[in-house]
């Protein structure tokens, strides 16, 4: 048990799942571009615009006749655009392995009442039973479970001949993770995460099934304003060419530009892939030869190489139970961000006790090996406190 305090702390100490830390060698002054106090409509804001969705397309390798948009309300509000835009015509399938896509289980089976629809939810750590999902339904799903740690193994398990559309929130996947684009229909992520963008835009990604659907459809509820894709059987095509449903921030527009252009930089989709993988990778070997530490995702095939969930698992501190675990990663938590070695690794609120650090492609590999000894100490910290308090 670690009780020196570790020499070096990690260069960057932001860990956070989202909004997640920025990019190495971002500054302010990458902001110096944005067409401050223009129109969004303006010449200037749609060429920036249009450049963010041109890159977008180059970097995540999405096919050319996809259509790409800038939706506002983050990943959730390109999510529910899509649901309420989309679905209705047939029976839903709707995964969910943590609490995000759990409220997609709600928007489709309490708020927008499709018929013939269920909800497919596992436990945190688990996966659904993709050998059930039914492709002549349209099917949702999330692609990483950012707040569990468990994500799919790839997209073998969707049906080329399905005839539903497969809808998948790909949060905190897009930039770490390969998608199969293929395989995908209705594609959203917000870039506060895997690149570290500023908040509040997410992108909306259709597939020609998808466009479809939209001039084809129309949906039996009203669909609001912000949520409105296409109107009497026309798709809104200015959404897609650099025009937003509301009026976006110029500044994030730059901030997540900046961030793209970095990842061209380093070598695109291989170079952030790569990056990942190396962080969870030397995250996961702490883990592995740790003791009072585990995986929240069971199965090795489905861990996260972005959002790594961890549980407590010292028999002692189990016994405390699940208020007793929460306060326990709680002072674990608490001491790090006194301490300026960590901040933000906490489970997400509604998720099972633990710790959980963000391991995508603007994350440093030699910040997360700076990190573990830290752990370790907070660890060992946390439980002299305890036993102390318990004498």
């Amino acid at each position: 048990m670690r009780t020196t305090i570790p020499a070096v702390k990690p260069a960057c100490a932001n860990f956070s799942c989202g909004p997640c830390t920025k990019h190495p060698g971002w500054t302010f002054a990458s902001l110096h571009g944005a067409p401050v106090g223009r129109s969004h409509r303006s010449k200037p804001s749609k060429s920036k615009l249009k450049l963010a969705l041109d890159i977008t397309r180059e970097v995540l390798r999405i096919p050319a006749d996809y259509r790409i948009g800038i939706i506002p309300g983050s990943d959730t509000g390109a999510m529910e655009t899509a649901m309420w835009s989309l679905l209705g015509q047939r029976g839903v399938d709707v995964l969910a392995w943590e609490c995000f896509s759990e409220g997609w289980v709600i928007d489709v089976l309490e708020h927008l009442r499709i018929p013939n629809a269920r909800g497919m939810v596992a436990g945190y750590g688990e996966i659904a039973d993709l050998a059930s999902v039914n492709f002549d339904n349209d099917v949702v799903f999330a692609w990483n479970g950012t707040t569990s740690g468990v994500r799919v193994p790839n997209a073998d398990w969707i049906a080329e001949d399905r005839k539903g559309l497969t809808i998948c929130d790909a949060t905190s996947a897009a930039f770490a993770q390969r998608l199969d684009w293929g395989k995908l229909d209705v594609t959203t992520f917000s870039w506060q995460k895997a690149l570290g963008g500023e908040a509040a835009h997410g992108v909306l990604v259709l597939s020609p099934r998808a466009v479809e659907r939209l001039q084809t459809h129309t949906p039996a509820w009203p669909v609001p304003k912000l949520f409105r894709l296409a109107e009497g059987g026309r798709l809104n095509d200015n959404i897609f060419d650099g025009e937003t449903i509301n009026t976006p921030s110029m500044l994030c527009v730059e901030d997540y530009l900046d961030a793209l252009k970095w990842a061209k930089a380093i070598g695109g989709l291989d170079a952030l892939v790569a990056r990942a993988d190396a962080n969870s990778s030397a995250l996961s070997a702490w883990i592995e030869r740790t003791p009072w530490i585990d995986f929240l995702a069971r199965d090795p095939g489905l861990r996260s190489n972005t959002s790594v969930c961890m549980k407590i698992v010292d028999p002692e501190v189990v016994a405390l139970g699940l208020e007793g675990e929460a306060r326990f990663a709680s002072a674990i938590v608490s001491l790090l961000e006194s301490e300026k070695a960590a901040y933000d690794i906490g489970s997400y609120r509604d998720a099972p006790p633990g710790l959980r650090v963000w391991c995508g492609a603007t994350v440093e590999a030699s910040d997360i090996e700076k990190l573990t000894p830290w752990l370790d100490y907070a660890y060992a910290k946390a439980k002299a406190d305890l036993f102390a308090k318990a004498a």
